[in-house]
């Protein structure tokens, strides 16, 4: 199980990348695809074209650090993009872990939690 603070954020390219590219290569693809800063301190998830291979590319104070998975055997099950047109889905750490040792979220589903700011209405 990946532990991270809530702080931290996990943006899941849902574009098929060319994974010859290392550090600088995914940083600049953090600015293309996902739009966002690769200095930020968040994880950005990119998958290849046959969802067998996973780059994971974060800031940690001082550099870059990057994790990478290879499956032998089977496919990664990626989220889809949440609309048309968009190039990145955002997860939770429990659900990146999920989808690394194999486990396809498809038909799971969120059992509804208590969430700051939200005001739940009594019976």
């Amino acid at each position: 199980m990946l532990s991270l603070p809530p702080s931290v954020r996990l943006y899941v390219s849902t574009t098929p990348l060319d994974m010859r590219k290392s550090f600088d290569g995914l940083s600049l693809a953090v600015q293309r695809e996902v739009e966002a800063d690769p200095r930020s301190g968040h994880l950005f998830v990119f998958f290849n074209r046959s969802k067998d291979l996973c780059k994971v590319l974060w800031w940690d104070r001082n550099g870059y650090a990057l994790y990478a998975k290879r499956l032998e055997r089977g496919r990664f099950h990626v989220p889809a993009a949440p609309r048309p047109g968009a190039r990145h889905v955002e997860m939770e750490a429990a659900e990146l872990a999920l989808i690394l040792e194999g486990i396809d979220l498809a038909g799971a589903r969120r059992r509804p939690r208590w969430e700051t700011g939200e005001v739940v209405a009594g019976p």
